[in-house]
């Protein structure tokens, strides 16, 4: 997928045409937002500016401050669709940007603050180029490192940051996510596992691995809750899919996004295979990742199901306020055994339920549930949070986190208004 964003270079200036127009950014909630996404639309653009083409991009000024905008490609067809910005917005406030179509961007010195990569290790052993679109082998098995000290790919798949926290995904049937604490702002994830004699599982200046996985779905990985012979069966996403794909939408400055799209997937044995897509995507200044998930069909009856580990956490609250619902944990449970708190959040008319699977038969484990309604080609979309001690010492106390995912709940429940 192309990806357009701000070229850097100082020298180059912006040919503005036409008359710019107003367009308000409102924050609807009592709470201050630091580095809010606003996306304003290529379609929802062209009603503002009708005369914006296919190769012009938009200025957007703040007080005739020309502002740092990210271009994205959403549909691969080699026009952007989406134009993306980080906005601090006061309580209650409504921000008027004047936007023109120009024929180059704003010439803004871009810092990166949010980034995903897929990497294949070379037959010297080093790690190659990013790669922007991938096809995991079929039922591929994770590595046995007995036997070889590097993965196929840079830290075993595909992994995504920002300047508060890293994330990668399992490419084999684990299908699993993990969680990079960091604790520098920029990005680590192209150097991080790279030499097999520097453990990422030890803390270091930039952070570490810090969670257990095991068998459980990691930082809010997927499985599907289905009926078989009248009981409950959950099956973990990225077995049995007959083409499971990665690719890569957008990868910053300001905002990066992946989907992963399976393919005819034979969750059980004898049944029709559906197709599952799963779009995740970062943006700078943030604790979370946002997961958007649909399905081409949905057997009778399933949930879509996520979770967070209870290794070292054995009680997760709930929440149910302002439309949102979720849970959390908060303990010394990162693999630093410090203060780490895990949560996710989704629209509350989304929630069926709660669970917690600890039994060590099960297939998936250590693991509080949430279920999620899905509907064909309805997006299902939830949130995944995490606040290490170690990231910002606001989240060392079971009451600093709380603090953090109580503004959320209000933002999340109360999106930007944009006219």
């Amino acid at each position: 997928m192309k990806v357009f964003f701000l070229a850097v270079a100082v020298g180059l200036g912006a040919v503005v045409f036409a008359q710019p127009k107003t367009i308000g950014v409102i924050n609807p909630s009592a709470l201050a937002r630091k580095d809010a996404l606003v996306v304003l639309k290529r379609a929802w653009l062209k009603k503002k500016l009708p005369a914006l083409s296919e190769h012009q991009y938009i200025i957007v000024t703040d007080k005739n401050i020309p502002q740092l905008v990210q271009f994205d490609d959403m549909d691969g067809d080699g026009v952007w669709d989406e134009a993306v910005l980080l906005l601090n917005l006061a309580p209650k406030q409504k921000k008027l940007l004047s936007v023109a179509a120009s024929e180059h961007p704003a010439a803004i010195k871009a810092v990166v603050r949010s980034y995903v990569r897929q990497k294949h290790r070379l037959p010297d052993n080093s790690f190659g180029n990013n790669i922007e679109r991938d096809t995991m082998p079929y039922n591929n098995l994770p590595t046995d490192f007995s036997k070889q000290k590097l993965p196929p790919y840079l830290t075993e798949g595909p992994a995504w940051e920002n300047d508060k926290v890293g994330f990668r995904k399992y490419f084999d049937t684990r299908n699993s996510n993990d969680i990079w604490g960091k604790r520098v702002p920029y990005m680590v994830l192209d150097e991080v596992g790279a030499n097999p004699e520097i453990s990422y599982h030890n803390l270091s200046s930039w952070g570490m691995d810090i969670l257990k996985v095991g068998k459980s779905l990691g930082a809010g990985a997927l499985a599907l809750r289905v009926k078989t012979n009248g009981k409950d069966s959950l099956v973990r996403f990225g077995r049995n899919v007959q083409q499971l794909v990665y690719k890569q939408i957008a990868s910053g400055p300001l905002r990066a996004i992946f989907e992963l799209v399976y393919n005819n997937w034979q969750y059980l044995p004898g049944v029709a295979p559906i197709t599952v897509k799963e779009q995740i995507s970062i943006w700078g200044g943030q604790y979370f990742f946002e997961n958007k998930v649909t399905f081409s069909s949905i057997p009778a009856n399933a949930s879509l199901v996520t979770g967070t580990i209870d290794f070292y956490s054995r009680q997760d609250h709930q929440i149910n306020r302002q439309g949102i619902a979720g849970l959390y944990t908060c303990d010394q449970q990162s693999e630093n055994k410090d203060q780490l708190g895990l949560a996710i959040l989704a629209p509350a008319k989304n929630v069926k339920g709660f669970g917690h699977i600890s039994s060590p038969d099960a297939d998936v484990t250590n693991v509080f549930t949430i279920d999620l309604k899905a509907s064909a080609r309805q997006p299902i979309v939830y949130r995944y949070y995490v606040g290490w001690q170690m990231t910002d010492q606001a989240f060392a106390t079971r009451q600093g986190f709380e603090k953090m995912l109580s503004a959320e709940v209000e933002k999340f429940a109360k999106p930007l208004v944009i006219r």
